[in-house]
């Protein structure tokens, strides 16, 4: 049976009641709040992260993002030909058992499938991360996540068709597929692996430790907090009542799974429940399913239709439960997000510090948080010295989950900190604003274990007292967490949304006039993003023309500007327009009069001609996400036959043979 988690204890779910899809991702148009036998619930039409059509114009849609070549009707997605593990890789790379042993410590004691590879440092990582920092009071089950840093696998590892540890740059093809229908957000990333861990901890007097301690870790690159946590408390429980027979029952049932494609509803049946599962998307064009609810019609679930069913949108987080004692402070919190200031979470349990760690990030979704962020971290992390360093060293800018009360001291000179005591408090009880002493290095400020923000921070926005009163309303009204989440994030989702609409809209002039771009010349470049010019005119066409929010918008946008976060943002918006300019210049070459362009050309123009035509044509299949459609390569094919045609039948055999 099916389980879900609340705070660190894991429950059973109810019988079928969830049976209804609620997205609190969505775009906010499309999000209605209903009132149906005096309880608040939401309904939502299926539109993923739609582009703007003011703010993103430079932007390809996922249709043109797929080539023909990898299509969602690629037949690969339907390959059975695939080898045994092909796509349980797809989903998680393995799952390790870890327990403790008195001569040791923790170990991996085995590791399904058996071949899947992992380095010495990845292996010791995940036995740390296994288990909380600080147990004393976890007992019974505990359910959290994490996040390390991928090391290279040891040379003498071996290989093989599921290895991902091979280097340290390398996914496999369907996620880089999957990258580029995702928002950035949720993208694989090459370099870290998210672990999703169950822990049980009980009294066990046959144990010469008289404790039985194991946790169950599912390893994988895609970052689905929210089915990977289902997942989890489905399978633990049956493992440690079965054994290793259940991650082999597992394991066959998820290498049945279709491949991880945003957008589209997916089946996912695992040990009698069929999860019915969306992951994010630009937008739902590429879904046959667009503009329906997540619940799947009879004929989609006619073969499964004894299973129990659980609806899923794959990257939730459970933003209320997470947030709710820091609710006043949200918004400040958001600007130092944005701005990529350090900030630690301490909580008593790695499934509160995870939690509220993931909720963070989420906040300024559809914008990537691409800084360091660890939903769990310890002493033992590889990463420690480099995270901790000296009081009188700057703190990095990383965002780390912690429990270990070490961190108390090691970590007092941060100027941001979280402190939350004890399981998560409802909203009535919020977090107070402490003043940070981190410049006194003998402060004892966390000694005290108050719960409390401890910052000096002046946010540069004044508070928007609508979202406190509308999650106030809902707490007195006990509408559901799920649409207090969605309420939270609907708030968020349209503050960032309003404060990158300015900068889209900027990047828009940067492109050069179509008129400019030559059917025989190179594609143009973009103009440099200025600074002070774009800071000039936030006064005029800034985020208050989408939000009532006010305050000091130049000020935060200036701080926003040197950090990880707008480079990140600005590189994939370059990486995106000049592949448009690119595209537009195909066009414009595959339209043009070759024959009158052909005239008066000396030969060593028209063989270079040739060169740029078939270079053109090889991006055209080598670049999966050159927007070009199938009629643009014939049209630059027929160019190609001209310009081959206009040269002498020596010199046409050399280029044809080459």
């Amino acid at each position: 049976m099916a389980t879900c988690v609340e705070g660190n204890k894991v429950e059973p779910l109810d019988s079928d009641s969830d049976t209804s899809f609620l997205s609190d991702v969505e775009e906010v148009d499309h999000m209605k709040i209903l009132r149906a036998n005096g309880v608040d619930e939401l309904q939502f039409v299926d539109s993923y992260f739609q582009k703007d059509s003011d703010a993103s114009s430079i932007l390809t849609e996922p249709a043109d993002l797929y080539n023909n070549d990898c299509s969602l009707n690629d037949s690969s997605l339907n390959d059975t030909s695939l080898l045994p593990w092909d796509r349980l890789a797809d989903w998680i790379h393995c799952i390790c058992v870890v327990t403790f042993d008195l001569e040791i410590g923790q170990m991996i004691e085995e590791i399904y499938p058996s071949h899947a590879t992992l380095s010495e440092q990845d292996k010791t990582s995940l036995c740390y991360l296994a288990f909380p920092d600080s147990n004393s009071g976890c007992m019974g089950d505990t359910q959290f996540h994490f996040r390390i840093r991928q090391n290279p696998a040891d040379s003498n590892n071996g290989g093989s068709q599921v290895d991902l540890s091979s280097s340290s740059h390398s996914i496999p093809k369907s996620h880089s597929r999957y990258n580029q229908l995702c928002p950035p957000a949720f993208r694989t990333d090459p370099s870290y692996w998210w672990g999703f861990a169950y822990f049980r901890q009980v009294k066990d007097k046959n144990l010469r430790r008289g404790y039985f301690q194991k946790s169950l870790v599912i390893v994988t690159r895609l970052p689905f907090v929210e089915l990977f946590q289902e997942l989890m408390a489905m399978i633990a429980p049956e493992f440690f009542v079965k054994g290793s027979i259940c991650l082999e029952i597992c394991a066959k049932e998820i290498d049945q799974w279709p491949r991880p494609v945003p957008g589209l509803v997916l089946n996912l049946p695992l040990l009698g429940t069929l999860f019915q599962v969306r992951i994010p998307s630009f937008s739902t064009t590429a879904s046959p399913s667009a503009g329906t609810s997540l619940t799947a019609s009879p004929s989609k679930t006619s073969n499964n239709s004894s299973l129990r069913r659980r609806c899923l949108m794959a990257t939730d987080v459970d933003l209320y439960s997470a947030l709710a004692p820091l609710l006043s402070h949200l918004q400040m919190l958001w600007e130092l997000l944005l701005c990529g200031e350090p900030l630690v979470v301490m909580a008593t349990s790695p499934s509160i510090c995870s939690h509220v760690v993931q909720a963070l990030v989420n906040l300024i979704h559809p914008l990537q948080y691409c800084l360091d962020y660890r939903p769990f971290f310890t002493i033992h992390d590889s990463e420690f010295k480099e995270y901790t360093g000296r009081p009188s060293d700057p703190p990095p800018p990383v965002l780390l989950g912690v429990t270990n009360p070490f961190f108390a001291k090691a970590l007092q000179h941060w100027p941001h900190i979280i402190r939350i005591g004890g399981d998560i408090p409802s909203s009535s009880a919020g977090l107070k604003i402490r003043a940070s002493k981190s410049n006194q290095l003998g402060s004892s400020k966390m000694s005290e274990c108050k719960p409390g923000v401890y910052t000096s921070y002046k946010s540069h926005l004044q508070r928007d007292k609508a979202l406190l009163k509308l999650i106030a309303k809902g707490t007195q009204t006990h509408r559901p967490n799920q649409v207090q989440s969605a309420l939270i994030r609907r708030h968020f989702l349209e503050l960032t949304q309003s404060f990158i609409i300015p900068l889209e809209r900027y990047f828009a002039r940067l492109m050069p006039l179509q008129k400019s771009i030559s059917p025989y010349k190179a594609a143009p470049g973009l103009s440099p993003f200025k600074a002070e010019e774009f800071l000039a005119s936030v006064e005029h066409c800034g985020p208050q023309l989408t939000t009532g929010v006010k305050g000091d918008w130049t000020g935060l946008y200036r701080r926003f500007l040197r950090t990880p976060n707008f480079e990140s943002w600005s590189q994939q918006r370059h990486r995106e327009a000049n592949k448009k300019l690119r595209a537009l210049q195909m066009e414009a070459l595959s339209q043009s009069d070759m024959t009158s362009w052909l005239q008066g050309k000396r030969e060593v123009e028209v063989v270079d001609m040739v060169l740029r035509l078939r270079e053109k044509l090889d991006a055209t299949i080598n670049e999966e996400a050159l927007p070009i459609s199938p009629q643009i390569r014939l049209h630059l094919q027929s160019q190609l036959d001209t310009v081959l045609q206009s040269l002498p039948e020596d010199l046409r055999s050399v280029l044809k043979a080459s």
